[in-house]
């Protein structure tokens, strides 16, 4: 009876272990996923960035030419006129970093319901507290008679890691 439930025990935390196994692979696997997302996420607001600086420049450019080429505009057309250029310019940038933080807030979202799965998943496996609650007092008792732990293995017909571990999750040895 007792070698059964030591079986059976064994397959518990061999079960527990292939579960949590399981979860870090799951967690590597698509930790790597987001990244892989927050790179290409990057990548765009780095090539954007770009794209504003040379407007910017072209803007810039378009002022200087303007305002050489225009001399019978008033300052008030020339302002509204590269106001009306930068608007037309910025509008798509604006657009698609607008689609962008959504993408972004959408990851976020998974990522924190994935998250929270997984944080349910491990509260849910739980460790025994003992491994033969009958032998726990006797293992006690024993030990603190001053028996070795290994007579008491002998005595109780369970294995020396068992007494230890019985020792250490009541706190005595």
């Amino acid at each position: 009876m007792i070698y059964s439930d030591l079986f059976q025990l064994e397959y518990v935390i061999v079960a527990m272990a292939g579960i949590i196994l399981y979860l870090i692979y799951y967690v590597y696997t698509k930790d790597a996923q987001y990244n892989k997302n927050i790179h290409s996420v990057a990548s765009v607001v780095e090539e954007l960035n770009r794209e504003i600086f040379y407007l910017k420049k072209n803007t810039k450019e378009l002022q200087v030419k303007s305002n050489m080429s225009a001399r019978g505009m008033n300052d008030e057309e020339i302002y509204q006129e590269i106001e009306r250029s930068v608007y037309d310019i910025v509008q798509p940038v604006t657009q698609a970093l607008k689609q962008m933080q959504d993408r972004v807030e959408m990851i976020d979202a998974q990522i924190d319901a994935r998250i929270v799965t997984l944080e349910s998943g491990v509260k849910q496996i739980s460790i025994p507290t003992s491994i033969h609650g009958n032998d726990d007092e006797k293992v006690i008792s024993l030990y603190k008679q001053g028996v070795d732990l290994e007579t008491i293995s002998k005595e109780l017909h369970i294995s020396k890691a068992e007494v230890e571990f019985v020792l250490k999750i009541n706190k005595i040895k």
